[in-house]
């Protein structure tokens, strides 16, 4: 994998509408600290454009609380509630040699224990427990959804582009019913 340049974009926020009378605008935070979404720059749309230039935040219960250079009243910002906010994965430091971003999993091949392409990673999605890879098949077809556990996937080499995975169905038929 090329990190040279890596334009893929990560999500770190949504807009949750306006805060006050004065402008401010409330945004939900997707990163470990809240507070970063000032430091990385103009926050992007889905398609790369510029969303919000936060140029002054402070901590909210869900993220944070601020002045954005795109807003100046009440109703901009709550014309803009529920867009999903975006940043340059290279805006992001690199991660320790043991650790990487979900975004990074995105576009990496899996393959079965014996070897054999199942497919790739198309994303990472959460509805509630773990994290789940949903994998878009090698025959092509419906994608499926591997658990991004220790279990489901034993081994990851995203230096080499691939892990290695354990399909629920091969989990289940050890299962008896």
């Amino acid at each position: 994998m090329d990190m040279t340049n890596d334009s893929r974009l990560i999500l770190v926020g949504q807009i949750g509408g306006g805060f006050g009378v004065r402008g401010e605008v409330r945004v939900t935070a997707f990163t470990a600290d809240p507070l970063a979404l000032t430091a990385y720059g103009p926050l992007l749309r889905a398609d790369g454009t510029v969303a919000l230039t936060l140029t002054s935040t402070r901590p909210d219960k869900n993220g944070v609380v601020g002045r954005a250079k795109e807003i100046a009243t009440k109703e901009q910002a709550d014309a803009l509630r529920g867009l999903k906010l975006h940043v340059p994965r290279d805006r992001f430091p690199e991660p320790d040699e043991d650790e990487f971003y979900l975004a990074d999993l995105i576009g990496v091949e899996v393959r079965d224990t014996a070897g054999a392409v199942l497919g790739a990673v198309k994303s990472v999605q959460n509805f509630g427990a773990d994290d789940m890879l949903e994998i878009t098949p090698a025959t092509g077809g419906q994608t499926w959804y591997l658990p991004f556990t220790k279990a489901a996937t034993p081994e990851l080499h995203l230096a080499d582009g691939w892990l290695v995975a354990v399909p629920p169905t091969e989990v289940g038929e050890r299962e008896p019913d």
